[in-house]
């Protein structure tokens, strides 16, 4: 009984494991095919001088990060600008709230995302009482105008807020406590998230309501699994933007110049880096 149970066990892991790699294997392949299109995208965006912006909010550990990175790491970063701005400093404290953000908006030809936004007033600014009450409700009164005007303006406009559950945030926030390539990802910020789930909960279920615009709607992503989330956002946002295949006019190499009977080749000493690999 026991080694039928044994093998049985045995069995069922090689199943769970086979399952894992055929679903890896369908998860990297439609990235690939995902990262095409953005390549795509990107070709018409220089063309045709669109102005894009990409919004990316959520619960700290949600996913942002890597849904972002995805989308980003094919293509020219003089198109794809990310954006992640720090804790604002004193000069800027003093500027009207929306200064610094509308610095980073892009000109013809460019799209920026941002790796959270202006929507912090609405959220741990509110919560933690970096800013007061009664300017983050001013802020969720005038955001809804000032996308209006932004999208006016020819820019498109898309919001994406990701969303995790208190179990996988918690299990995620535990793997980056105990592994050292992911501890520089947890701050004191990601902390009082933890700790405060429901005051954040709160003050993003008010701040979706009353910034959620016919011109710029709010798109809730679940993430509690990430390759999911990834593809199901990617997808989406492709999908959002008019863009068009842009045919490449393949260009001719031509022939390498021979190289001149006159060239002596330079002996001075250089420092090469070693080989270790």
């Amino acid at each position: 009984m026991n080694k039928k149970h044994d093998g049985k066990s045995e069995g069922e892991g090689v199943e769970k494991q086979n399952g894992k790699k055929a679903r890896k294997r369908a998860y990297e392949k439609e990235i690939q095919r995902l990262q095409v299109e953005i390549a795509h995208l990107q070709a018409w965006v220089k063309k045709s001088g669109a102005r894009i912006v990409i919004v990316f909010e959520g619960r700290d550990a949600a996913g942002k990060g890597g849904v972002i990175k995805r989308f980003v790491e094919r293509v020219s970063p003089r198109v794809f600008r990310v954006v992640a701005l720090p804790a604002p400093t004193d000069r800027e404290k003093s500027q009207i709230y929306m200064q610094r953000y509308i610095a980073q908006f892009p000109a013809a030809g460019e799209i920026v995302i941002f790796d959270r936004s202006w929507y912090n007033r609405g959220g741990v600014d509110r919560v933690m009482g970096f800013c007061t009450e009664k300017q983050s409700r001013r802020f969720l009164e005038l955001a809804p105008r000032f996308e209006a005007a932004l999208v006016e303006s020819g820019t498109i406009l898309l919001k994406y807020f990701l969303t995790v559950s208190e179990d996988e945030q918690e299990r995620r926030f535990r793997r980056r406590i105990d592994d050292p390539l992911r501890q520089w990802k947890l701050s004191p910020m990601d902390l009082e998230s933890y700790r405060r789930w429901w005051d954040y909960t709160r003050a993003y279920d008010e701040m979706i309501r009353m910034t959620d615009s016919q011109h710029a709607p709010w798109w809730i992503v679940p993430s509690d699994d990430k390759k999911a989330a990834r593809i199901n956002c990617i997808s989406h946002i492709l999908k959002s933007i008019p863009y068009e295949k842009v045919k490449f006019d393949e260009p001719e190499l031509g022939k390498r110049q021979k190289q001149p009977h006159d060239y002596a080749e330079d002996t001075t000493a250089r420092n090469i880096v070693p080989s270790v690999f």
